[in-house]
């Protein structure tokens, strides 16, 4: 799914995976620091009575991604490499990012850089903060060539922030703004509420709790404008070789638009990279 030119997902020999002189490594910085994020605190650790009351296949879920018997989440940062690409009928490009998550107040910052052609740097990001969510891509970090607002990237931007919880800190779920439903023993929904706004996700589950699928709407940007549709981000397979946090592996973001699937980023998140409960800069 990811070419050699990405890398291997676990980086290579003698690299350090946090790369701190990374660019994109430092925009991320800067960028949450703009975003003026509130720190957390150590919560205690998430028990079995926490999980009391909830559907059986969540329960099950949380399980499996080794929440009971951990601190709660409040924060996490975590590097992905792969590709992407910005359109159904466009070349896929090799692309890295950067993220830093919240739950203090609910808050998202992606950065992702590709390079068109191999050579030309193309910034994306991606936020959710203070309620709002936002598009901004930049052809070499200078020129503007989109810059998304309004009620659509809202919502989208907080299905994102809902998708990242459920893969990789799902005990920032476990709180007053987000509500659960049972569907049968392999799905539940999962309804995540912040600043008035309300969006629902289906998560489809292995028999081991493993989330192998998470299925909401949310807006895909293409050349005729914004559309609502089917959006969903399958998980290939699931690296347990470092208890007790699963880490997704390859997996893909794909909308299901009428003529046919748009998948338009593939790959994974880069073992080392993916750390928890950080305060924000």
């Amino acid at each position: 799914m990811i070419s050699t030119r990405a890398g291997t997902g676990r980086g290579s020999p003698g690299e350090n995976p946090l790369r701190p002189k990374d660019r994109l490594y430092g925009r991320l910085m800067e960028d949450v620091a703009a975003a003026h994020l509130r720190s957390g605190h150590h919560e205690g650790v998430v028990t079995d009575a926490d999980l009391a009351g909830l559907p059986d296949a969540v329960q099950r879920y949380m399980r499996f991604m080794g929440v009971v018997g951990r601190p709660r989440d409040w924060s996490f940062r975590a590097r992905f490499v792969g590709r992407f690409r910005m359109r159904p009928d466009a070349d896929w490009a090799t692309a890295e990012a950067w993220q830093y998550n919240s739950a203090v107040e609910i808050a998202r910052v992606f950065v992702l850089r590709i390079r068109l052609a191999h050579l030309v740097p193309v910034v994306g990001r991606d936020t959710y903060v203070h309620g709002r969510g936002r598009m901004l891509v930049k052809l070499m970090n200078l020129v503007p060539v989109a810059d998304g607002k309004g009620e659509e990237f809202d919502h989208s931007e907080l299905i994102t922030y809902l998708n990242d919880a459920v893969l990789l800190a799902p005990s920032m779920l476990l709180s007053p703004a987000a509500s659960w439903a049972a569907v049968d023993d392999r799905a539940f929904e999962v309804t995540l509420t912040d600043a008035a706004r309300s969006v629902t996700a289906r998560v489809f589950l292995d028999k081991r709790g493993a989330p192998v699928d998470f299925h909401a709407d949310r807006y895909a940007t293409l050349p005729s404008g914004l559309t609502l549709a089917p959006w969903r981000t399958p998980v290939t397979t699931w690296d347990t070789a470092l208890p007790p946090r699963p880490l997704p592996g390859p997996a893909k973001a794909v909308y299901d638009l009428p003529d046919g699937q748009f998948p338009y980023i593939e790959g994974r998140f880069v073992p080392g990279t993916v750390a928890y409960n950080l305060a924000p800069g």
